[in-house]
């Protein structure tokens, strides 16, 4: 078996989105087969490359060129879906990369079998997505898409601490802020593939974005540093924008994400 940071970096330099969940499938599968045996495996060291390899398609815009389209009529529900892919691909990428690029930071094995089986469930989410859009006459790749998703793992790649604080704690704690609205328009359309898809990425982001937490107030306790100063603090350094309510309370809570942590960091009404 080979040391799971390497695994990390095959993953990272995979370009088609179908193969490259494949191979993170498959990396995770291996790596929980090694941990349920009762085995460390190796995690070794990688030098991940800073921007992932990605397919010729979509074609990636600034975020305000991306086109609008409205979720009420089909072409709007499968941009939608088109946008939640590429999140999705996005996100397996970064779970990949936290894995590869911070192995000088002495960790517990229990943070790797975290973000292994995050990405194991991104891959999923990702493939989840495929096929609704497949099944709409669609596909990943078919419409434009934006080009800022990786700017976070740029801006923090330094930056352990604030990889946690902005991936996990901000971005995927916004997907449990934005996937009911989502599920409703699904579900009022009666696309039941896409509602059940929705469901079960929404069911899983939680624990994502627990992990987040978990690891960041070990690393707080590690050096003594107040969790949720910290957090004001590298949010406001790597976020370029302030936090935006209405904020899913009840499933940020359940995360481990408690309200003083973001209602200070969100914009005024």
């Amino acid at each position: 078996m080979r040391p799971l940071a390497e695994m990390a970096d095959a993953v990272l330099r995979t370009a088609d989105g179908r193969e490259k969940t494949a191979l993170s499938r498959g990396f995770a599968a291996e790596w929980q087969a090694a941990r349920k045996s009762g085995a460390q495996p190796e995690v070794g060291q990688a030098a991940p490359p800073m921007m992932p390899a990605r397919p010729a398609r979509p074609e990636l815009l600034s975020p305000r060129d991306v086109p609008r389209r409205r979720p009420g009529s089909p072409e709007g529900r499968i941009a939608l879906l088109h946008a939640v892919a590429h999140i999705e691909l996005n996100a397996v990428d970064l779970h990949w990369d936290i894995i590869a690029r911070f192995t000088h930071v002495p960790m517990p094995i229990g943070f790797y079998d975290d973000w292994v089986k995050a990405a194991d469930e991104e891959s999923k989410h990702f493939n989840l997505m495929c096929d609704c859009l497949e099944a709409m006459g669609s596909h990943y790749g078919a419409l434009p898409a934006h080009a800022g998703m990786w700017r976070a793992a740029e801006d923090t790649a330094e930056d352990f601490m604030g990889r946690l604080a902005v991936v996990p704690m901000v971005l995927e704690a916004r997907g449990l802020d934005v996937t009911p609205g989502m599920i409703k328009i699904f579900r009022n359309a009666k696309a039941d593939q896409a509602v059940a898809a929705l469901e079960t990425i929404y069911a899983e982001e939680v624990a994502h974005v627990a992990y987040g937490s978990k690891w960041f107030h070990f690393l707080c306790g590690r050096h003594d540093r107040d969790p949720k100063d910290a957090f004001h603090d590298l949010v406001q350094t790597y976020f370029h924008s302030p936090l935006k309510p209405p904020f899913n309370e009840e499933k940020r809570a359940e995360a481990g994400l408690p309200p003083d942590f973001y209602w200070p960091l969100a914009v005024a009404d």
